[in-house]
């Protein structure tokens, strides 16, 4: 998978995440599937339980099915997913 900025604009459901860093301690560590996303929270399953993350509050590690893991601070991702793109992103390299 080619990584560019595009890649904030793209369809989270289905993937796999993990939250890497939060200034909620009871966040981090917390990975699963992505099974739902609103404006400010993806919803994430594992062992049959489902959690909410708050996007804001999190920077969270996306896996892919070809194995690329891609790293993103949830501030990029807030919002709706519909709205997400048509937002005009800057290069961050």
């Amino acid at each position: 998978m080619k990584i560019t900025p595009d890649i904030v604009r793209s369809e989270f459901i289905g993937t796999e995440a993990q939250v890497s860093a939060s200034p909620n301690k009871s966040y981090l560590g917390l990975s699963g599937r992505v099974i739902d996303e609103t404006k400010n929270t993806f919803t994430l399953i594992r062992a049959n339980k489902a959690k909410r993350v708050v996007k804001d509050a999190a920077v969270f590690h996306f896996k892919y099915s070809d194995g690329t893991i891609v790293q993103i601070d949830g501030k990029l991702l807030a919002g709706r997913p519909e709205d997400r793109l048509k937002k005009t992103i800057k290069r961050l390299w």
